[in-house]
């Protein structure tokens, strides 16, 4: 049974029904156990005290806030949970955006939002509203020692909850902006042009991690004993001709199959009814 992330209520106007948080997704990754290199026996955290020079247990562990230079205010968990605010069981949407209206840029984390089948309805007949409007909403949750801004979506049939960055988290000095130069209009019309060629529907099980399939059979083949296959990294350098470059790419890129296209199958049928 998958972990539940935060349980309570979300609520819009003076309607409010129970819902569920459930991770909608995680990154997956090759994991490596830090080993002694000379007896390779596994490393293990230790926690450890700079003023008694001993290591010590984590129950004897408290959370601190710099005020100072080495002054510190303790804080208990249980005070934590004092302060909570509402939103740490209550979900309220406080307005409602156009479903492409918030920059991904916001994006942090998603989760499945799942109803208590005793109060489906509500939850139902929000799907059915933002879906119909093209509305998601805008709400607040207090979960993992803050408060989020979260968007809510539908999304097949169900809701899917993300939370937001706050616009101070965005690292806006490091954005970068396009280069003010000149380009031709035939540039312009060939880059467009090998941007139609390769326009296609998005399908997530086509993309595969490949640097996470050549670790693993990395560790095969050293478990075998085997000699290692190198993966040649392809040669790049800076653009001197960039039509020529642009044809290029268009004459190199790959063909789409016909009946991806509509208009392809037309002609088809009409070819075969002739």
């Amino acid at each position: 049974m998958p972990a539940i992330v935060w349980k309570g209520f979300i609520s819009f106007g003076l309607v409010s029904f129970p819902v569920r948080l459930l991770s909608a997704a995680r990154a997956e990754s090759v994991h490596f156990h830090m080993l002694h290199k000379k007896d390779m026996s596994r490393v293990k955290e230790v926690w450890y005290c700079a003023e008694e020079n001993k290591p010590i247990d984590r129950s004897d562990i408290v959370k601190g806030y710099e005020i100072a230079k080495n002054k510190y205010v303790v804080v208990e968990d249980g005070e934590l949970k004092q302060v909570a605010p509402a939103t740490a069981t209550t979900m309220e949407i406080l307005q409602f955006v156009g479903s492409e209206e918030v920059d991904p840029i916001f994006f942090e984390t998603s989760y499945y939002v799942a109803a208590e089948e005793k109060t489906a309805k509500p939850y139902a007949l929000l799907v059915a509203a933002l879906s119909d409007t093209k509305q998601d909403a805008i709400a607040k949750v207090a979960m993992h020692n803050r408060e989020h801004i979260v968007l809510i979506r539908p999304s097949s049939g169900g809701l899917i909850l993300h939370t937001l960055y706050y616009s101070d988290e965005l690292h806006k000095a490091n954005r970068s902006e396009a280069p003010k130069v000149k380009y031709t209009a035939k540039e312009l019309e060939l880059a467009k042009s090998l941007i139609k060629h390769l326009a296609a529907p998005f399908k997530p099980d086509q993309f595969e991690d490949t640097y996470r399939q050549n670790v693993e059979r990395l560790i095969k083949q050293k478990q075998k004993g085997q000699e290692i296959s190198i993966v040649a990294q392809p040669r790049k350098a800076p653009v001197i001709d960039l039509m020529e470059a642009l044809k290029r790419s268009l004459q190199g890129a790959p063909a789409k199959a016909a009946s991806k296209s509509p208009r392809a199958k037309k002609t088809a049928g009409r070819r075969t009814a002739a």
